[in-house]
């Protein structure tokens, strides 16, 4: 499975429910599971953003729903980058100097 990075950065309906956001990151990983996605780890950041969300898919049509799922809800904006391990990378690399 693709492994994503998403931050995260709370709106002001967000922020005003932030009391439930441990609650709704509960909730995003079990509709992570029923789509096939998995949450491997949530975070609470300070700094340039609120949050950190780390996650599998088996593709990007997998991860755009999570995605779309996560922003409909009005309480995050979100910027999401495909992250590759290093043996991702080393087959990456294999194809970079050919001909």
């Amino acid at each position: 499975m693709a492994t994503f990075i998403t931050t995260i950065k709370f709106t002001q309906q967000g922020i005003k429910g932030i009391d439930e956001t441990t609650k709704r990151a509960a909730a995003l990983k079990a509709a992570g599971r029923k789509i096939g996605a998995k949450i491997t780890d949530i975070y609470w950041t300070m700094g340039d953003h609120d949050g950190v969300l780390i996650f599998e898919a088996p593709d990007d049509e997998t991860a755009t729903t999570l995605l779309l799922h996560l922003g409909a809800s009005g309480n995050v904006h979100t910027t999401t980058v495909r992250a590759f391990t290093a043996a991702e990378m080393d087959k990456i690399l294999t194809k970079v100097h050919v001909g």
